[in-house]
């Protein structure tokens, strides 16, 4: 026979391919995978507390009187949190404007001209890390400065 030369046969790595790719995902894309899911996570709260702050704020300089601006804060807030799919209890506070949310804290008035910042304060824990290597997991923060309109007449 012309041109019948021996046949050599790669198939020694036939199929290698695959599982290669496979362990490579397994290793590589997993991990990635869940760092991501975990900031979206964290992103989550972070709008979460912010809309929360804006509704509140907004919600308590509308309000007939303090005692109901009160009730309407924490109304707007489980609201704000539920649209995000959250449905623990942050901490909420009032400050003085300008003074951060670790500020001395300020009793919210409906008066003309008033302004005090509500802040809402949320612990985010990183999907799957155990507390005790997380620790408190990771603070969110929404700030809000609320501007009682000047010239509002008090309905008390």
């Amino acid at each position: 026979m012309i041109g019948a030369g021996p046949r050599v046969r790669g198939g020694g790595d036939r199929g290698n391919a695959i599982v290669e790719f496979v362990f490579v995902a397994v290793v590589v894309m997993m991990p990635l995978v869940y760092f991501v899911a975990g900031v979206a996570d964290i992103q989550r709260s972070r709008l979460a507390v912010s809309q929360a702050a804006r509704e509140a704020g907004r919600a308590f300089a509308t309000a007939e009187s303090s005692a109901d601006g009160l009730a309407r804060v924490e109304v707007a807030i489980r609201l704000a949190l539920r649209d995000q799919g959250l449905t623990d209890r942050p901490a909420v506070s009032f400050v003085a404007p300008g003074s951060g949310c670790g500020g001395s804290a300020v009793a919210p008035r409906l008066e003309p001209g008033v302004e005090f910042t509500i802040c809402i304060t949320r612990s985010v824990q990183f999907p799957g890390v155990p507390s005790m290597l997380g620790g408190r997991g990771i603070t969110t923060v929404g700030q809000y400065v609320v501007h009682v309109d000047d010239y509002r007449t008090n309905r008390r």
